[in-house]
Protein backbone atom coordinates (compact mmCIF):
# COMPACT_ATOMS: atom_id res chain seq x y z
CA UNK A 1 0.00 0.00 0.00
CA UNK A 2 1.23 3.42 -0.62
CA UNK A 3 2.56 5.39 2.05
CA UNK A 4 -0.27 8.53 2.23
CA UNK A 5 1.22 9.72 4.81
CA UNK A 6 4.70 9.89 4.08
CA UNK A 7 3.61 11.45 0.76
CA UNK A 8 1.91 13.74 2.33
CA UNK A 9 4.91 15.10 4.24
CA UNK A 10 7.01 15.40 1.28
CA UNK A 11 4.20 17.37 -0.07
CA UNK A 12 3.94 19.79 2.85
CA UNK A 13 7.75 20.25 3.05
CA UNK A 14 7.70 21.50 -0.60
CA UNK A 15 5.16 23.50 -0.17
CA UNK A 16 6.43 24.89 2.84
CA UNK A 17 9.68 25.57 1.08
CA UNK A 18 8.47 26.53 -2.15
CA UNK A 19 5.14 27.44 -2.53
CA UNK A 20 3.64 29.12 1.17
CA UNK A 21 7.28 31.76 0.84
CA UNK A 22 5.85 33.59 -2.55
CA UNK A 23 2.55 33.52 -1.92
CA UNK A 24 1.24 37.42 -1.71
CA UNK A 25 5.10 38.14 -2.42
CA UNK A 26 5.44 37.72 -6.13
CA UNK A 27 7.76 39.42 -8.10
CA UNK A 28 6.74 40.85 -11.59
CA UNK A 29 9.25 39.36 -13.44
CA UNK A 30 8.43 35.44 -11.57
CA UNK A 31 5.01 35.19 -13.82
CA UNK A 32 4.94 34.20 -16.95
CA UNK A 33 2.58 33.72 -19.39
CA UNK A 34 2.76 29.93 -20.86
CA UNK A 35 -0.43 31.21 -23.49
CA UNK A 36 -3.15 33.44 -23.07
CA UNK A 37 -4.78 33.03 -19.61
CA UNK A 38 -2.45 30.68 -18.24
CA UNK A 39 0.17 31.57 -16.14
CA UNK A 40 3.12 30.02 -14.13
CA UNK A 41 5.21 31.28 -11.76
CA UNK A 42 8.55 30.43 -9.89
CA UNK A 43 6.73 28.73 -7.65
CA UNK A 44 5.24 26.16 -10.18
CA UNK A 45 8.45 25.49 -11.63
CA UNK A 46 10.25 25.00 -8.22
CA UNK A 47 7.55 22.71 -6.58
CA UNK A 48 7.20 20.61 -9.37
CA UNK A 49 10.96 20.14 -9.62
CA UNK A 50 11.11 18.99 -6.28
CA UNK A 51 7.96 17.01 -6.41
CA UNK A 52 9.66 15.07 -9.08
CA UNK A 53 12.68 14.73 -7.98
CA UNK A 54 11.78 13.65 -4.51
CA UNK A 55 9.03 11.26 -5.86
CA UNK A 56 11.47 9.14 -7.67
CA UNK A 57 13.75 8.43 -5.29
CA UNK A 58 10.65 6.95 -3.25
CA UNK A 59 9.81 4.98 -6.02
CA UNK A 60 12.46 4.57 -8.02
CA UNK A 61 11.08 2.13 -11.10
CA UNK A 62 8.26 5.89 -11.72
CA UNK A 63 7.81 8.27 -14.21
CA UNK A 64 6.37 11.66 -13.35
CA UNK A 65 4.17 13.52 -15.86
CA UNK A 66 4.21 17.17 -14.37
CA UNK A 67 1.62 20.47 -15.42
CA UNK A 68 4.85 22.55 -16.01
CA UNK A 69 7.05 19.11 -17.74
CA UNK A 70 3.98 18.91 -20.01
CA UNK A 71 3.67 22.46 -21.03
CA UNK A 72 7.43 21.76 -22.16
CA UNK A 73 6.94 18.93 -23.98
CA UNK A 74 3.82 17.49 -24.75
CA UNK A 75 5.10 14.00 -25.51
CA UNK A 76 5.79 13.62 -21.51
CA UNK A 77 1.98 12.70 -21.61
CA UNK A 78 3.08 9.59 -23.05
CA UNK A 79 4.18 8.16 -20.14
CA UNK A 80 0.79 7.93 -18.71
CA UNK A 81 0.02 5.11 -20.94
CA UNK A 82 3.50 2.85 -20.28
CA UNK A 83 3.66 -0.17 -17.87
CA UNK A 84 6.03 1.91 -14.64
CA UNK A 85 4.27 3.72 -12.10
CA UNK A 86 3.66 7.09 -12.86
CA UNK A 87 3.34 10.56 -10.62
CA UNK A 88 0.87 12.97 -11.65
CA UNK A 89 1.25 16.55 -10.62
CA UNK A 90 -0.10 20.24 -10.06
CA UNK A 91 2.58 21.69 -8.27
CA UNK A 92 0.34 24.74 -8.20
CA UNK A 93 -3.24 24.19 -8.91
CA UNK A 94 -4.92 27.46 -9.21
CA UNK A 95 -1.81 29.67 -10.37
CA UNK A 96 -4.11 32.30 -10.77
CA UNK A 97 -5.80 32.32 -7.69
CA UNK A 98 -2.17 32.50 -6.13
CA UNK A 99 -1.09 35.12 -8.39
CA UNK A 100 -3.85 37.44 -7.05
CA UNK A 101 -3.02 36.65 -3.38
CA UNK A 102 -6.33 34.99 -3.23
CA UNK A 103 -5.71 31.99 -0.84
CA UNK A 104 -7.76 28.90 -3.02
CA UNK A 105 -4.68 26.87 -4.43
CA UNK A 106 -3.72 23.54 -3.57
CA UNK A 107 -1.13 20.64 -4.62
CA UNK A 108 -2.25 18.08 -6.33
CA UNK A 109 -0.30 14.26 -6.50
CA UNK A 110 -1.76 10.99 -7.59
CA UNK A 111 0.15 7.72 -8.40
CA UNK A 112 -1.22 6.04 -11.24
CA UNK A 113 -0.40 2.21 -12.87
CA UNK A 114 -1.35 1.43 -16.26
CA UNK A 115 -4.51 4.28 -16.44
CA UNK A 116 -5.71 3.05 -12.94
CA UNK A 117 -5.34 6.04 -10.09
CA UNK A 118 -3.81 4.32 -7.32
CA UNK A 119 -3.69 6.72 -4.74
CA UNK A 120 -4.23 10.89 -4.81
CA UNK A 121 -3.36 13.56 -2.27
CA UNK A 122 -4.63 17.59 -2.72
CA UNK A 123 -2.72 19.38 -0.39
CA UNK A 124 -4.11 23.10 0.74
CA UNK A 125 -1.53 24.76 1.60
CA UNK A 126 -2.76 27.97 3.66
CA UNK A 127 -5.07 25.33 5.97
CA UNK A 128 -2.85 22.76 6.06
CA UNK A 129 -5.23 20.25 5.20
CA UNK A 130 -4.29 17.09 3.26
CA UNK A 131 -7.53 14.85 1.93
CA UNK A 132 -5.82 11.37 0.79
CA UNK A 133 -7.04 7.90 -0.30
CA UNK A 134 -5.80 4.90 -1.63
CA UNK A 135 -7.76 2.80 -4.08
CA UNK A 136 -10.37 0.89 -2.06
CA UNK A 137 -8.98 2.13 1.00
CA UNK A 138 -10.97 5.06 1.47
CA UNK A 139 -11.08 9.28 1.86
CA UNK A 140 -9.07 10.85 4.87
CA UNK A 141 -8.49 14.48 5.74
CA UNK A 142 -4.92 14.82 7.91
CA UNK A 143 -5.13 18.49 9.52
CA UNK A 144 -1.82 20.95 9.79
CA UNK A 145 -1.84 19.28 13.34
CA UNK A 146 -1.48 16.19 11.45
CA UNK A 147 -4.79 14.39 13.04
CA UNK A 148 -6.26 12.13 10.37
CA UNK A 149 -10.37 11.53 10.04
CA UNK A 150 -12.12 9.40 7.38
CA UNK A 151 -14.14 11.32 5.29
CA UNK A 152 -17.54 10.85 3.62
CA UNK A 153 -19.40 12.95 1.09
CA UNK A 154 -22.42 14.37 2.84
CA UNK A 155 -25.64 13.34 2.29
CA UNK A 156 -27.22 15.26 -0.65
CA UNK A 157 -30.20 17.65 -0.55
CA UNK A 158 -32.73 17.09 -3.05
CA UNK A 159 -32.08 18.35 -6.84
CA UNK A 160 -33.61 21.83 -6.45
CA UNK A 161 -31.51 23.16 -3.64
CA UNK A 162 -28.54 21.20 -4.65
CA UNK A 163 -25.48 23.83 -4.67
CA UNK A 164 -22.77 23.60 -7.43
CA UNK A 165 -20.23 24.89 -9.43
CA UNK A 166 -19.39 25.50 -13.42
CA UNK A 167 -16.71 26.05 -15.77
CA UNK A 168 -16.55 26.34 -19.58
CA UNK A 169 -19.28 24.90 -22.08
CA UNK A 170 -20.54 21.80 -22.98
CA UNK A 171 -20.06 20.93 -26.55
CA UNK A 172 -22.28 23.57 -28.93
CA UNK A 173 -24.67 23.76 -26.45
CA UNK A 174 -23.02 26.70 -24.36
CA UNK A 175 -21.86 27.54 -21.16
CA UNK A 176 -22.39 24.50 -18.02
CA UNK A 177 -23.48 27.36 -15.78
CA UNK A 178 -25.67 29.07 -18.10
CA UNK A 179 -27.48 25.58 -19.13
CA UNK A 180 -28.00 24.95 -15.29
CA UNK A 181 -29.37 28.33 -14.23
CA UNK A 182 -31.63 28.27 -16.96
CA UNK A 183 -33.01 25.27 -16.34
CA UNK A 184 -33.74 26.77 -12.65
CA UNK A 185 -33.97 22.88 -11.18
CA UNK A 186 -30.72 23.66 -8.97
CA UNK A 187 -29.57 25.92 -6.25
CA UNK A 188 -27.33 28.62 -6.58
CA UNK A 189 -24.32 28.24 -8.67
CA UNK A 190 -20.46 29.24 -8.45
CA UNK A 191 -17.64 29.47 -10.69
CA UNK A 192 -15.09 26.73 -10.88
CA UNK A 193 -11.49 28.17 -9.87
CA UNK A 194 -9.09 25.07 -8.38
CA UNK A 195 -9.89 21.88 -9.60
CA UNK A 196 -8.63 20.66 -6.32
CA UNK A 197 -10.50 23.03 -4.10
CA UNK A 198 -13.77 21.82 -6.01
CA UNK A 199 -12.73 18.40 -4.67
CA UNK A 200 -11.90 19.22 -1.28
CA UNK A 201 -15.23 20.99 -1.47
CA UNK A 202 -17.25 17.97 -2.39
CA UNK A 203 -15.67 16.19 0.00
CA UNK A 204 -16.41 18.53 2.85
CA UNK A 205 -19.87 20.17 1.32
CA UNK A 206 -19.42 22.98 0.32
CA UNK A 207 -20.90 22.21 -3.40
CA UNK A 208 -22.87 19.49 -4.14
CA UNK A 209 -21.54 19.08 -7.32
CA UNK A 210 -19.38 20.55 -9.85
CA UNK A 211 -19.06 20.34 -14.09
CA UNK A 212 -15.88 20.45 -14.81
CA UNK A 213 -14.51 21.70 -18.75
CA UNK A 214 -11.50 20.00 -19.04
CA UNK A 215 -10.48 16.50 -17.75
CA UNK A 216 -6.05 17.27 -17.72
CA UNK A 217 -4.89 14.69 -15.68
CA UNK A 218 -3.42 16.95 -12.86
CA UNK A 219 -6.49 18.62 -12.53
CA UNK A 220 -8.45 15.27 -11.94
CA UNK A 221 -6.79 12.03 -10.95
CA UNK A 222 -6.14 12.57 -7.47
CA UNK A 223 -9.39 14.61 -6.88
CA UNK A 224 -12.20 11.90 -8.64
CA UNK A 225 -10.14 8.94 -6.65
CA UNK A 226 -10.86 11.37 -3.68
CA UNK A 227 -13.93 11.62 -4.00
CA UNK A 228 -14.82 8.38 -5.60
CA UNK A 229 -13.63 6.53 -2.61
CA UNK A 230 -16.06 9.06 -0.36
CA UNK A 231 -18.99 7.92 -1.99
CA UNK A 232 -19.15 10.16 -4.83
CA UNK A 233 -19.79 9.86 -8.71
CA UNK A 234 -17.40 11.27 -11.40
CA UNK A 235 -17.69 10.46 -15.43
CA UNK A 236 -17.21 11.93 -18.50
CA UNK A 237 -20.92 13.40 -19.70
CA UNK A 238 -20.99 11.70 -23.08
CA UNK A 239 -21.96 8.53 -21.62
CA UNK A 240 -25.64 8.68 -20.13
CA UNK A 241 -24.67 7.08 -16.78
CA UNK A 242 -21.41 7.50 -14.71
CA UNK A 243 -20.54 3.54 -15.47
CA UNK A 244 -20.60 4.00 -18.92
CA UNK A 245 -17.82 6.78 -19.49
CA UNK A 246 -15.86 6.51 -16.22
CA UNK A 247 -13.06 9.14 -15.23
CA UNK A 248 -9.42 7.53 -16.68
CA UNK A 249 -6.23 9.80 -16.68
CA UNK A 250 -5.55 7.82 -20.19
CA UNK A 251 -8.26 10.13 -21.80
CA UNK A 252 -7.64 13.79 -21.76
CA UNK A 253 -10.64 15.44 -22.83
CA UNK A 254 -14.11 16.21 -21.13
CA UNK A 255 -16.26 17.74 -19.49
CA UNK A 256 -16.49 16.14 -16.77
CA UNK A 257 -19.88 15.79 -14.28
CA UNK A 258 -19.06 14.89 -10.24
CA UNK A 259 -22.43 14.39 -8.37
CA UNK A 260 -23.01 12.38 -4.95
CA UNK A 261 -25.04 9.73 -6.26
CA UNK A 262 -25.51 7.57 -9.98
CA UNK A 263 -29.05 9.02 -9.38
CA UNK A 264 -28.40 12.90 -9.21
CA UNK A 265 -25.35 11.81 -11.69
CA UNK A 266 -27.91 11.14 -13.95
CA UNK A 267 -30.67 14.00 -12.91
CA UNK A 268 -27.71 16.58 -13.57
CA UNK A 269 -26.66 14.81 -16.74
CA UNK A 270 -30.31 14.96 -18.31
CA UNK A 271 -30.09 19.05 -17.48
CA UNK A 272 -26.75 19.84 -19.09
CA UNK A 273 -27.34 17.60 -22.44
CA UNK A 274 -30.92 18.31 -22.77
CA UNK A 275 -32.35 21.73 -21.00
Amino acid sequence: MTDLEGVDELIRAVAAEHILPRFRRLASHEIQEKSPGNLVTVADVEAERALTQELRQRLPSSVVVGEEAVAADPLVLDRLAGEAPVWILDPVDGTMNFTKSIARFAVIVALSRRGAVEAGWIHDPVTGDTAMAARGKGTFLRDGNRHSRSMRRPEPPPLSAMRGAAAGRIGERGRARDILERSGRVGPLTRVNSAGHEYLDLIRGGHDYVSFSRALPWDHAAGVLLYREAGGEVAYVDGATPAETPYSPLRHHGPLLAAPTPALWSALHEILMTA
